[in-house]
């Protein structure tokens, strides 16, 4: 006869297990390397203030959990594991519970890392990276939600991942939409408008005027080439080009090419000067406007701020206001990027294709993918693959897998001095087709908008170009990130953004948000009136594109450059 309870022999068999896991898993953490994100000699240091109340803690959870588990199913809140299949089975509902637990420890070991800030967010990343990895959820065996389809399909549902496993397999990426639904041209970028000039890096698009009058300034938009242009010309009530087009501007917008091997060795200077600078001249050339409106989006707005700091270094100033959206122009603060960056990073991609060669396309959106595994990864592997289901149709995410190569030596260029030197902050320190840069010459007012989300470029980052920037400022917030906060179109009335109307800029951002006030809506319409008071009076609309033979209309919009494949 036993003299114990069954009961303690559980709280027992408890402390066994989770003594020991607690033991091993910070045994573990101490001897992590985290691809490179430490010294691999190095062991991590912890707090022991911090370690002690962790272990308290996670001994309390534990136990708790334990003592659950053995009279009913735990409560989940996460919605990896919120199906009906996670809720039915104990057995799953307590392994998802367990995972969420070593989860929030793990991340509380972070916590009480001692080590400088850039550590610690590589030891965060890397470990966050781990835990989305190895989620229960992912895993046929352990996924309940995936046996307990496969079982009411008998067995079809995993046939059916294992196709589109291979499917995917030969497009080189995951699938997060039905990418046979989309064809640029068709059901994509359709806003009415023709090719009126290309080289080799870009084409440029002008747009049919939807207004009887247009306003005699025109209007440049210069997206990012690390992207293709057509996330500004979706569907036309979110497009953010025919907005434009709509309020009575002539629209113009650069649509880079895709390089491949024949333009492997195009440098940053080549962007500026045959991409942005080019662009600006040919718009002029056409309307005949001595001044231009022009907008940057992303890495087109760090392009075009260098294009407009060139221009004024050999005394031009063609553009009369410049809107900058998400860009970054001073990268102190380039947010979850910055764990990738350092001087080794650097020399290696320097070495492996500063003087030649490209950066693949596929790489950049995977990169950017693992940046939110949970919502760009997992989320698909586990519904394509162990739940055979497709992707139903979403023209952003479709966007999204048209990845873009990049030349190697802009792309190791651009790492070098924004990205790890911060140069361009610096007056006479950068040179760009063979012009020392210097930001303060750059008096034309601009419009800076950040997305308050932002994890690419944070909107701390997109606010600290209000303090190099010297002309008349316009700053707005929007809600949301990188992509949902800018297409934002006023008749969805979603989302607020936030503006201060006394004109001060003060050092930081949570500063400048002690005075300002929210708004409901787009930001778009406060944009638009912006633009406006820029844009100059209203002539008479043009019947056709282009201008005489030298810049006659090539093809239709959106033209061949943007359907290329990386």
């Amino acid at each position: 006869m036993h003299s114990e309870s069954p009961w303690a022999e559980g709280a027992q068999q408890f402390q066994q297990i989770f003594g020991q896991t607690w033991a091993q898993a910070l045994q573990s953490f101490q001897k992590m390397d985290l691809g490179g994100a430490l010294p691999s000699a190095a062991a991590v240091k912890l707090s022991p203030d911090k370690l002690q109340a962790l272990q308290q803690q996670y001994l309390q959870e534990a136990q708790a959990l334990w003592s659950q588990g053995l009279q009913g199913t735990p409560e989940i809140k996460d919605k990896r594991f919120a199906g009906e299949g996670w809720a039915s089975n104990p057995v799953a509902a307590f392994s998802a519970a367990a995972y969420l637990l070593n989860a929030r420890t793990l991340m509380g070991l972070v916590d009480a890392v001692e080590a400088d800030e850039k550590t610690k967010a590589r030891i965060r990343f890397g470990v966050e990276q781990w835990m989305a990895a190895m989620a229960p959820s992912n895993f046929l065996a352990f996924n309940a939600e995936a046996q307990k389809k496969a079982i009411e399909t008998k067995g079809e549902s995993i046939a059916k991942g294992m196709q589109n496993l291979l499917h995917d397999i030969s497009l080189g990426h995951v699938s997060m939409t039905d990418e046979s639904l989309f064809e640029v041209g068709r059901n994509v970028a359709t806003t009415e408008g023709a090719v009126v000039y290309e080289n080799e890096l870009f084409q440029l698009l002008e747009y049919k005027p939807l207004t009887a009058k247009v306003y005699e300034r025109p209007f440049l938009l210069v997206p990012p080439c690390i992207n293709k242009f057509y996330i500004l010309d979706l569907q036309p009530e979110n497009s953010l080009i025919r907005y434009a087009v709509e309020q009575g501007h002539r629209t113009f917008v650069v649509s880079w090419r895709n390089p491949h091997e024949d333009l492997g060795h195009k440098t940053w200077d080549d962007y500026v000067e045959n991409g942005a600078m080019a662009a600006i001249d040919v718009v002029q050339n056409i309307t005949g406007a001595e001044q231009i409106n022009a907008l940057g989006f992303c890495v087109g707005g760090t392009i075009l701020s260098n294009a407009l700091a060139v221009l004024a270094a050999r005394g031009d100033e063609p553009v009369a206001s410049a809107t900058f959206l998400t860009t970054l122009i001073d990268f102190a603060d380039t947010g979850i990027l910055d764990v990738f960056i350092d001087e080794a990073f650097v020399k290696f991609r320097e070495m492996q294709m500063g003087h030649g060669g490209l950066m693949k396309g596929q790489d950049l959106a995977s990169t950017f993918s693992f940046l939110r595994p949970n919502d760009l990864v997992w989320n698909y592997v586990v519904g394509n693959y162990l739940k055979g289901e497709t992707p139903p149709p979403f023209d952003l995410l479709y966007w999204n897998s048209d990845s873009t190569n990049l030349p190697g030596p802009f792309y190791a260029w651009y790492l070098r001095n924004f990205y790890l030197e911060n140069n361009l902050v610096k007056p006479g320190k950068l040179t760009v087709c063979g012009e020392k840069m210097d930001l303060g010459q750059l008096t034309m007012p601009v419009y800076i908008y950040g997305s308050r989300e932002d994890h690419i470029v944070p909107a701390t980052a997109a606010y600290a170009s209000t303090q190099v920037l010297p002309g008349k400022k316009r700053f707005v917030m929007g809600a949301s990130g990188h992509i949902a906060g800018v297409i934002n179109p006023p008749a969805k009335g979603k989302r607020s953004h936030w503006m201060r109307a006394d004109g001060k800029f003060p050092a930081t951002l949570d500063q400048w948000l002690e005075g300002a006030t929210e708004h409901p809506g787009s930001w778009w319409t406060d944009w638009s009136q912006w633009l406006k008071g820029h844009a100059g009076k209203q002539i008479a609309a043009p019947k056709g594109y282009g201008k005489g033979t030298k810049f006659k209309a090539i093809e239709p919009a959106p033209g061949r450059y943007v359907k290329e494949k990386a």
